[in-house]
C-alpha cells in the first residue's frame, strides 16, 4: 500500500479512537459524578467552574490518548504490528491473568516515576499544576491533565503492546481497570467498602482514600493502582481517614 493511501486510514483510526476515548470519559465520569450526587448530595456544590475546567482539559487529553492508540489499533489490524492476539490458545492459559498483572504493574511503575518527576518544581508549575487545580478532585478530574502530562500517560499501553503479548480481551480489562480506578480515585469520597479499604489487600491497592492524601499533601502517594512503589520508596503516607468508606 502506498504511503499516500496509508495516511487517510491512520488519520481515520486516530479520529475514531479519539471519539471512543472521549465518549468513554464522558460516560464513565458522568456516571460516577451522578453517583456522587445521589450518595453524597451537595458534596461538590459550588464546583461548577472547576468541573468545566476539568472537562475541558480532559477532552483535550482524550485526543492525546486517542491519536497514538488509534494509530496502533490500525497497525495491529492492518499490518500486524503489535503482539496483541485473538486466539486464547496462542499462549498458555496462565498467561491470561498474568499478563493482566504484568501490564498493570508496568503501567503503575511508569506512572509512579513520571508522577514523581511531575512534582519537581519546574515541571509542576508548567504541567502538573493543572491536575492539582482540582480542589477537591471530582469524578471529572480523572483525565484533567496538561498536554505534557497527558502525553506521558498516553504512550504507555501503546508501547507495551509492541513488546509484551496480550490477548485482546485482557487488553480490554487493562483499559477498564485504568478507566474505573482513574475516576473512582478522584471522587473525593470512598466508593469501595471499608472492609476492603482496611483489609490486607486494601493495604496494597490504591483507592480514593489513598489518592486523596496525595491531593492534600502533594509529596506522597504517587501510585496509580498499587502501593508497591510508594512503600518501597518511603512515599506512602497512608489514607485520608476522614473519607468515609461505603
Amino acid at each position: 500500500m502506498a504511503t499516500a493511501s496509508l495516511l487517510p486510514a491512520t488519520i481515520g483510526s486516530a479520529i475514531a479512537m479519539t471519539a471512543i476515548v472521549g465518549v468513554r470519559y464522558l460516560a464513565t465520569s458522568g456516571l460516577f459524578a451522578w453517583i456522587t450526587g445521589r450518595v453524597r448530595p451537595g458534596h461538590h456544590a459550588g464546583l461548577q467552574p472547576q468541573i468545566r475546567r476539568e472537562i475541558g482539559w480532559s477532552l483535550l487529553s482524550c485526543a492525546i490518548y486517542g491519536i497514538p492508540a488509534g494509530i496502533v489499533a490500525w497497525g495491529w489490524q492492518a499490518r500486524g504490528w503489535t503482539r496483541i492476539y485473538r486466539d486464547p490458545a496462542a499462549y498458555p492459559w496462565w498467561w491470561l491473568p498474568l499478563s493482566l498483572l504484568v501490564y498493570l504493574f508496568l503501567h503503575d511503575t511508569w506512572f509512579y516515576w513520571t508522577h514523581r518527576w511531575m512534582h519537581r518544581p519546574a515541571l509542576f508549575r508548567i504541567a502538573h499544576a493543572v491536575h492539582h487545580d482540582s480542589r477537591p478532585p471530582t469524578a471529572w478530574a480523572a483525565m484533567s491533565f496538561h498536554p505534557i502530562e497527558a502525553l506521558t500517560g498516553a504512550i504507555v499501553v501503546p508501547a507495551l503492546v509492541f513488546a509484551i503479548p496480550i490477548h485482546i480481551g485482557v487488553l480490554g480489562l487493562v483499559l477498564l481497570v485504568m478507566t474505573i480506578m482513574g475516576v473512582t480515585n478522584h471522587m473525593g469520597w470512598e466508593i469501595f467498602p471499608r472492609a476492603l479499604v482496611h483489609s490486607r489487600v486494601g493495604g496494597w491497592i490504591i483507592t480514593a482514600s489513598h489518592h486523596q492524601r496525595h491531593h492534600e499533601s502533594y509529596r506522597c502517594n504517587y501510585g496509580l493502582y498499587f502501593r508497591f512503589w510508594d512503600r518501597v520508596c518511603g512515599t506512602d503516607r497512608g489514607i485520608a481517614e476522614f473519607i468515609s468508606a461505603a
